[in-house]
């Protein structure tokens, strides 16, 4: 774990950074071909950073024709799997090396605390391109029983070029999650980071390249959704995407598939996901943190978070007094200062968007019991909303910022019913000191993760995805991510006499 440094330190670490400006494709950083460039800006202080190039379908076009050469020649993919398996963890040993670089650049990109950057995102993401790197040369193919006239082979084969479509809300982690198994199946990849949060992304193919990773096997092409989102989703030559971000824009790559080349589409989508506590949890304060944890990590902008506390009348007053009790560890303010652990919205667009939903709270006197107020137009503070019904709209939309929305139950019935009221089936917790209670919480929610008497994700080894409008096609992490950027073939010889 990183030794953190002083606000002060962080802060002149971000004056000295270097920022990518320039598409990174085939090798090398380009402008876009139409010259356009937008602005990226610290949306905490508002601050202009730097102008990127604005890609559009053209730049896609060379892009997926670099990604393309790159795979057809078989510069990565025919390699050995150990010969890949080495280059991805040189590449992982580079990003070690550049890693407080890249967390400082993704704190003044998103808004995201420095002090998580630097001892979860970045961390977790060289963890997560030296398992899959390491995971190459151990996973086998298969025979099939079909007797002695045939020998039967059923083998992997990497999909070939793989569009990459990255969230705002985790930019390093995200592009790991996704370019650790493809690149290990041997794909060539174009990522479009989102607009709001480039620069890791950019970085990371340098360092990338500057690993051994073949030019063309790695591009990165900056953006906006219509520009570049949609042209990869509808290229004829893109095999596969790999999508993270709203239900909205996930319906849309399934529609681009269906009218260009039936391409695959893996999607992890919105959530909108329960904290389900029993009356007879047995630890009520590791309860609360785990609550607070799931609720406001990240600012609550984490498709996982814990948006939804359903408790047991019996304990929930007494849940509720130990919640607000260690929110007092959780400060709000400049994510440089490694003492805040809550930074700004990613954007005022999306600031606007959590701010309306502190609006509906106050125009219908809902029961705001902690925060309910914003700072500087950009900060939203850590606010728990009580007696929210079913109906309600804190209750069924995915806010996507730190609201959490605590409803009341009498009996486990009327808990799973509550836990599965939603279009999502993302994510869930159940707190409880019962073995059977548990069993049956995680086993009728209908959620792709369930924690019990915990919250998270798992970690490297387990699958990440939902059920229900929270997920499509696939999986993230684990040895089940590679499936997706694989294609299954079946090799019949006939060896009869």
């Amino acid at each position: 774990m990183p030794d953190l440094l002083t606000r002060a330190e962080y802060a002149a670490l971000a004056e000295g950074l270097t920022l990518p400006t320039q598409a990174f494709i085939d090798g090398t950083f380009c402008p876009a071909l139409s010259g356009r460039t937008f602005e990226t800006t610290n949306p905490a202080t508002g601050a202009s950073l730097t102008h990127i190039a604005a890609c559009d379908g053209s730049d896609v076009d060379v892009a997926v024709a670099a990604a393309r050469a790159a795979f057809e020649d078989g510069r990565w993919r025919l390699l050995s799997p150990g010969e890949r398996k080495h280059t991805l963890l040189r590449f992982a040993d580079l990003l070690e090396q550049n890693a407080r670089e890249l967390s400082v650049m993704e704190c003044i990109d998103s808004g995201k605390p420095v002090a998580e950057c630097e001892t979860v995102d970045i961390l977790e993401s060289i963890h997560t391109i030296r398992w899959h790197a390491e995971l190459i040369d151990k996973v086998y193919d298969s025979t099939a029983p079909v007797g002695s006239d045939a020998l039967t082979l059923v083998v992997r084969e990497p999909i070939g070029v793989v569009g990459l479509v990255l969230p705002w809300n985790f930019p390093l982690l995200m592009l790991a999650w996704k370019i650790g198994p493809s690149l290990a199946a041997g794909c060539s990849i174009v990522v479009k980071p989102a607009a709001e949060t480039t620069l890791t992304a950019l970085r990371v193919a340098e360092l990338a390249h500057e690993a051994g990773i073949p030019a063309g096997v790695f591009n990165v092409v900056p953006g906006s959704g219509r520009e570049v989102g949609e042209p990869i989703g509808r290229h004829m030559d893109v095999d596969m995407v790999s999508f993270t971000g709203s239900t909205a824009t996930g319906r849309r790559f399934l529609a681009y598939a269906g009218e260009s080349n039936l391409k695959r589409i893996v999607l992890e989508c919105g959530g909108k996901n329960p904290a389900v506590v029993m009356n007879d949890a047995e630890d009520l304060d590791a309860v609360a943190q785990h609550v607070v944890n799931g609720a406001f990590w990240n600012m609550g902008e984490n498709c996982s978070a814990s948006s939804r506390l359903i408790v047991h009348a019996d304990v929930k007053y007494a849940l509720l007094e130990r919640i607000a009790h260690h929110l007092q560890d959780w400060k709000l303010g400049d994510p440089l200062d490694p003492e805040n652990r809550l930074g700004s919205m990613v954007s005022r667009a999306h600031f606007d968007k959590v701010r309306s939903f502190l609006e509906h709270a106050a125009s219908e006197q809902m029961n705001v019991i902690t925060g309910g107020g914003t700072q500087n137009d950009i900060f939203v503070e850590a606010t728990i909303v009580d007696d929210v019904t079913p109906d309600n709209l804190l209750f069924r939309e995915e806010i996507f910022g730190p609201v959490l929305a605590v409803t009341t139950f009498e009996t486990i019935e009327e808990a799973i019913a509550l836990a599965n009221d939603s279009i999502y089936g993302l994510a869930a917790s159940a707190y409880t000191g019962s073995l059977k209670s548990a069993v049956r919480l995680a086993r009728e929610i209908r959620a792709g993760v369930v924690t019990v008497n915990c919250f998270g994700e798992g970690d490297v080894t387990t699958p990440f995805g939902g059920y229900k409008q929270s997920g499509f096609g696939g999986r993230d992490k684990s040895q089940w991510a590679h499936d997706q950027y694989t294609e299954i073939k079946t090799i019949w010889i006939d060896v009869s006499n």
